[in-house]
């Protein structure tokens, strides 16, 4: 019995081995960019007074509005400030650096911000997690890397066409 005990236990170990994961080293920088990115998603959506959409699209809203303040259709014009950063907080874009809102069609923005601004009554600030699938993607847009998650934080400012 117990020569069958230690053949067993040589097959659990020879067969571990075998199964053991690729060194750090064999395993691409932007397979490690985006298991980071995985990771930070997931604890992401654990914190306290954010939410989560069936797209995977995280928010938080940090500034209210009246509830009687309108909220753009899908496809509406709005005009916005934003702040674009990285998960280590490297800022990638900004309307307020550059002292000027940005007017957009909602339309023609990432699927996350298409999905999220509509969220949004004017007058309302937001905080977006938008992972790559609803953001850029594999694309490649400098200074954005493939498959990125992106932050975003949001102030509805207007809805110019609602007037």
């Amino acid at each position: 019995m117990r020569r069958l005990l230690l053949g067993l236990a040589a097959i659990a170990l020879a067969c571990t081995a075998q199964a053991a994961p690729a060194p750090a080293d064999a395993v691409s920088p932007q397979a490690r960019w985006e298991a980071g990115q995985a990771a930070y998603e997931a604890w992401s959506k654990t914190r306290p007074g954010w939410h989560v959409t069936a797209s995977g699209l995280q928010y938080k809203r940090i500034k209210r509005a009246a509830p009687w303040k309108k909220r753009p259709e899908p496809g509406a014009v709005v005009t916005i400030h934003y702040v674009g950063t990285f998960i280590d907080g490297t800022e990638f874009d900004s309307s307020r650096k550059r002292g000027e809102p940005a007017t957009f069609p909602l339309g023609q923005l990432i699927q996350g911000w298409q999905e999220g601004v509509p969220l949004m009554r004017k007058g309302e600030r937001f905080l977006f997690v938008i992972p790559a699938k609803i953001g850029y993607g594999a694309r490649v847009r400098p200074p954005i890397h493939p498959n990125s998650t992106l932050l975003f934080d949001i102030e509805l400012i207007d809805i110019p066409k609602d007037e």
